[in-house]
């Protein structure tokens, strides 16, 4: 599903959506959102902390750190025990304490919204709620960062946290408007290790219809939306921006014994001509790909890795460690053609850091 780009005005003139939403249980909260929306907060998209109302025991940047929240007990810092995640002082005098996030993309769309307390017990935030808000320079940052400011719309309604848990909520709808801001409240004070704010990326696609850029990138809408199997790594990683940090920023499938594929499927944020691929093994030196293979289709709902639509872009080629390959000259059946999909076949197994599809936008 191609997520449409919106123009700046029409953003602004969308009113937002009501704010009604279902719990969705901590072993339903990966199978709901992560395989279909994409985390709109995630520190690796560039999303980051603009303000908040305190941060005394643990930083609010924790909040938006994409691996699960760590426990150090008996370690001790200044302010006291030491926190993976946001914790304010104790007896706040205001009705909540608050944290101002932007996104790590253009805008988005919100679907859903998880908190995890992991490791917080009798600090825990009792209540949340999150609104968001619409900015685009640097002059409505700075008024979204006042008390006074008025923006701020409901997107999820006051929950109920408990403690040392994942908890999430599913909206009725995805927001009709898209936000380029979000603001945490937390009611009255305490701790939170981690926020997910899940829904569609809203990109500014390029004018120029003739301009190739990256397709599948996470910014611009691509997510992946199924694999074979994650074991070591996740598949969202292969999507994001930049090069991978470390062997975990990328995704790794468990060993294997005789013949045997891997794969992974991933929706474009926008379906158009693809021009070339990347496939990058950074960090994977000895888990590497023994080769690698690609394929693109056009399908009108989510295809499965056998479908027979599926169309071989790029035959199996010799992969290497810590190698980030191009493949333009290598790759058929792509010229005038239009896909919305594309699937990374790993042989037999191994590790990939990131994986990029190139193209022209189909208008």
């Amino acid at each position: 599903m191609e997520v449409p780009a919106v123009s700046l005005d029409q953003v602004k003139d969308t009113a937002a959506s009501g704010a009604g939403a279902r719990s969705v249980s901590a072993d339903q909260i990966d199978s709901t959102f992560k395989s279909k929306y994409t985390d709109l907060i995630s520190a690796p998209l560039g999303s980051r902390v603009l303000a908040f109302s305190d941060e005394w025991f643990a930083e609010a940047s924790n909040l938006i750190t994409p691996t699960p929240p760590i426990r150090k007990p008996g370690y001790f810092v200044h302010s006291g025990a030491w926190y993976d995640g946001w914790e304010t002082r104790r007896h706040n005098q205001e009705p909540f304490d608050w944290v101002i996030i932007k996104l790590g993309v253009a805008s988005g769309k919100v679907a859903g919204v998880e908190i995890d307390t992991a490791h917080f017990n009798g600090n825990h935030a009792p209540e949340i709620a999150v609104q968001g808000t619409f900015a685009t320079s640097e002059a409505d940052e700075e008024k979204i960062k006042s008390k006074d400011y008025a923006g701020w719309e409901t997107i999820l309604d006051k929950q109920e946290c408990g403690p040392n848990q994942r908890q999430a909520w599913m909206l009725e709808r995805i927001t009709e408007k898209a936000y380029t801001h979000v603001r945490l409240l937390m009611y009255p004070d305490g701790g939170i290790a981690r926020f997910r704010l899940y829904g569609n990326a809203v990109p500014v696609f390029p004018q120029d219809v003739s301009e190739v850029f990256e397709l599948s990138a996470t910014v611009m809408g691509g997510v992946a939306t199924s694999c074979s199997d994650q074991h070591f790594g996740t598949k969202d990683n292969l999507l994001l921006p930049n090069r991978g940090i470390n062997m975990g920023d990328g995704w790794e499938t468990k060993r294997t014994r005789g013949e045997h594929v891997d794969w992974v499927i991933v929706r474009l944020g926008a379906k158009g001509e693809i021009d070339h691929v990347v496939v990058d093994t950074l960090h994977f030196r000895g888990n590497y790909p023994q080769k690698v293979q690609v394929f693109a289709g056009d399908f009108e709902k989510e295809p499965r890795h056998d479908e027979s639509g599926w169309v071989e872009i790029l035959e199996p080629q010799k992969s290497g460690p810590d190698l980030e390959k191009v493949y333009k000259e290598e790759l058929k059946e792509v010229k005038g053609r239009k896909y919305g999909y594309a699937k990374l076949v790993i042989i037999p197994d191994g590790g990939v850091s990131r994986f990029r599809v190139f193209g022209r936008r189909a208008v």
